[in-house]
């Protein structure tokens, strides 16, 4: 696999999957426009959208010459897992071949103007950099803007951004919800270095699961993207106790997992992905990963976004 030498300035493509996202749309493209290092190319993949955001797109287009837009029509169903990733990959066909980096990132996010340079810089730093992102805020029921947690490497499915080997190496992602952590893994396994960038924030203005029709329903896609990724009982059963601290709804996880099982839905197709996880998930494990959460809560639960993001 070819490296990339210090010196080298790597163009970058931006992916936007679309539906009804015509206020988000702008707030993005205002961001963009204002970049100090702009995109090579941003294409704008709208899936059917019933509202502005087309015509906004096509306005965009016409305004920008590295501004493109493609239709996909998948029907009615929220943006969530499948449809989204559909949309990337139809999206990634439309970029130009010399773009280096190409990120996803969903509508409704902001950031600020060096947000761009500041992660391309990062892919011409580190050769094996194979995934980043920024570190996401959502606004909160009290209106503060409050950083999300995890365990693990914590690239944000909202921005993202592939260093063009590493894509090709996963390519095509999975198309349905939990793409977003069996990439990471396959990168991982692949040799690539993934990694969350906890000094580059942006904004997510639209909390996750958002759409669903309850938090239940929100809840059991999680479990049943944990059954399709293999996860261990014991683990999940810890996971989902962590996440009822703050959103009792979250023993959905539970329900969705039992319900994708009880249908014998499939599992990841890729065996290594799958062992990968579980390796991460045995009980001797745990300890270690109860005092990341638990750390990364106690830090993050006061933190605020810059003021000019918040």
């Amino acid at each position: 696999m070819d490296s990339t030498p210090a010196s080298v300035v790597l163009p970058y493509a931006i992916v936007t999957p679309v539906r009804n996202e015509a206020e988000n749309l702008q707030r993005l493209a205002e961001t963009l426009e204002t970049q100090t290092r702009l995109p090579t190319a941003w294409v704008i993949v709208d899936t059917g959208s019933t509202d502005e955001t087309l015509r906004l797109a096509r306005d965009l287009s016409s305004r920008h010459s590295w501004v493109s837009v493609r239709e996909l029509q998948l029907g009615a169903e929220p943006m969530r897992g499948g449809p989204i990733v559909k949309a990337f990959h139809a999206g990634v066909a439309s970029i130009p071949p010399e773009c280096e980096v190409v990120v996803k990132i969903d509508a409704d996010v902001s950031m600020e103007p060096d947000y761009f340079e500041r992660l391309v810089a990062e892919f011409e730093r580190d050769e094996r950099l194979g995934i980043a992102g920024g570190i996401c805020y959502e606004r909160e029921a009290d209106g503060r803007w409050r950083q999300r947690h995890g365990t693990g490497p914590g690239v944000w499915g909202a921005s993202r951004a592939y260093r063009r080997n590493c894509l090709s190496a996963i390519w095509p992602l999975e198309e349905r919800m939990g793409w977003d952590t069996v990439d990471l893994v396959a990168a991982t396994v692949s040799g690539w270095t993934v990694r969350g960038l906890i000094d580059l924030p942006f904004l997510h203005h639209r909390s996750e699961g958002e759409r669903d029709a309850s938090r239940l329903s929100h809840w059991m896609k999680h479990g049943r993207a944990a059954h399709f990724m293999g996860y261990r009982p014991s683990y999940l059963l810890v996971r989902t106790a962590f996440r009822s601290i703050r959103d009792p709804w979250a023993v959905g996880i539970v329900f969705g997992y039992l319900s994708a099982t009880l249908e014998r839905s499939p599992r990841c197709g890729n065996e290594s992905v799958r062992a990968h996880i579980r390796a991460q998930q045995r009980l001797t494990r745990l300890p270690l990963r109860a005092r990341e959460a638990l750390r990364a809560r106690s830090t993050l639960d006061d933190r605020s976004p810059p003021s000019s993001l918040g």
